[in-house]
């Protein structure tokens, strides 16, 4: 195992104090790093001492350690999972060949593009959230909240690391750039659309830990096969931390969804809105919002920029081991694209589309299939109750502004409608502006009190670390 350093300026397992010129350039960001968090990190909380993980490791037996700490004090620092002695390339057209400790001159665009995309999105998601604490239903959720919050952190500075030691000036300029855009910025946005909108309050954001936190696990997945080592093995351990940010979407929905039913059950007109509940049709909106703006997130689904991706032996697919063909030389994948005349749907037809440019599809069959198994398990839960409503996932066509679909409307079962028609019902799919309202008037005010609950959100099985579920994760002082 690689020896952590937790004494210095910067935590790492990469030997930063062996390069004083990478090492000054990092401890001349951090800085920038720390202002952009003070301004744009979680408001209100900034002085408080919040319960939580370190990374103090890479040992999967023991890489944290759990602990009261004031956010801007959080111990961010650099980690990589421990090489793989004579690891070699996995897939493309480099397959076989040593994996390269330093970038090929001929993939020195593409790579920093692809680090620059995965970057951006850390520093967007603490943006969109910065404000949650202000409503939390719990000192538990708001201690999530803040966990989640400052791992995005530190996958921010994973990816700068990445930049500044492998781009030179253009590296320094690309990490500056990610601390200058702005989430929701009509001028400076961040680059992917998912994480320019809202997320103004705790049923979006569960969506979002759900659906475009698991985009991100299906991204490093992918990027962990790549030939370019430093990436790949930083990718690895930044999965061990997203794994608890889809647990505070998959468990805060399931959470939701529990106290729905028990309010449904409550009342006899089963109106769970009149007991101050979120009723499960205004969850199915949120649902199909959230997991159609993470569609896109993939990508196109005829892509030269994937194709050239795996090609490059860059990006793979996700666990690349479990497939016979690495090379990917042959193949298609069966798609149905939509046949426009003169701006005018017409129907569909069906293309065997090349695999390689087919690998943003690939890696979306992965990640619908991985969304929907929490759909199954919460529509269990609603049967069980005696209730006949279920949750489903929209049809992949649904609600898209990337890829074949953009432009074009259809129905949560893919059926097409015409752009009046998509006008006249999409609030019948998508939360409306008095579905926000609602949601919002529910969540005025921040629950302080670590043996409360929001009326709207049942209490989690078991609490942190061992600890109760009314513990105070979070020691609030009111300003």
């Amino acid at each position: 195992m690689s020896d952590v350093v937790n004494s210095e300026r910067i935590p790492n397992n990469v030997d930063l104090s062996s390069d004083k010129k990478l090492q000054r350039a990092l401890e001349a960001w951090q800085p920038k790093f720390l202002d952009w968090w003070k301004e744009m990190g979680p408001e209100g909380f900034q002085e408080d001492q919040i319960y939580l993980r370190t990374a103090v490791s890479v040992d999967s037996d023991g890489w944290a350690q759990y602990d009261f700490v004031k956010m801007p004090d959080y111990r961010w620092g650099i980690f990589m999972a421990d090489a793989i002695p004579d690891r070699t390339i996995g897939f493309g057209d480099f397959m076989g060949q040593p994996a390269w400790q330093q970038i090929p001159g001929e993939f020195r665009n593409v790579l920093r593009r692809l680090i620059v995309t995965q970057g951006d999105t850390e520093p967007a998601s603490v943006e969109q959230q910065r404000l949650l604490g202000q409503t939390c239903p719990s000192m538990y959720d708001l201690r999530n909240l803040f966990q989640v919050n400052v791992e995005e952190g530190r996958h921010l500075w994973a990816m700068v690391y990445l930049l500044q030691n492998h781009f030179g000036r253009d590296g320094r300029e690309e990490a500056e750039g990610l601390l200058e855009r702005r989430s929701g910025n009509p001028d400076k946005p961040r680059i992917l659309g998912a994480f320019n909108e809202p997320c103004a309050h705790w049923l979006s954001f569960f969506c979002f830990t759900y659906f475009t936190d698991r985009d991100g696990k299906f991204q490093l997945l992918a990027l962990s096969e790549s030939g370019f080592d430093p990436l790949a093995r930083t990718t690895k351990f930044m999965l061990t931390e997203e794994a608890h940010h889809m647990f505070v979407g998959e468990s805060g929905l399931t959470r939701i969804i529990e106290r729905t039913l028990a309010l449904m059950k409550q009342n006899k007109e089963e109106d769970a809105r009149a007991e101050g509940g979120i009723d499960l049709p205004t969850l199915q909106k949120y649902v199909s919002f959230w997991y159609s703006v993470s569609l896109d997130l993939f990508g196109g689904e005829i892509s030269s920029n994937a194709a050239n991706f795996f090609a490059s032996s860059l990006k793979g697919r996700a666990k690349e081991d479990k497939y016979e063909d690495h090379k990917v030389l042959e193949g298609t994948y069966r798609m149905d694209v939509p046949v426009v005349s003169g701006g005018t749907f017409t129907g569909f037809k069906s293309e065997d589309v090349p695999l390689r440019t087919a690998m943003n599809e690939v890696l979306r069959d992965e990640y619908v299939a991985d969304s929907q198994r929490g759909v199954d398990k919460w529509n269990r839960a609603i049967e069980k109750a005696g209730f006949s409503f279920r949750i489903e996932l929209p049809s992949r066509r649904f609600h898209r502004a990337t890829g074949i679909h953009a432009g074009l409307h259809f129905d949560p079962k893919g059926q097409p409608l015409s752009a009046d028609e998509w006008e006249k019902k999409k609030y019948d799919w998508i939360p409306s502006p008095e579905d926000e309202a609602y949601v919002k008037s529910l969540m005025q005010k921040p629950i302080c009190d670590p043996k409360q609950m929001a009326n709207w959100i049942a209490p989690p099985p078991r609490g942190i670390k061992g600890m109760p579920v009314d513990y105070e994760y979070v020691r609030h002082q009111v300003r």
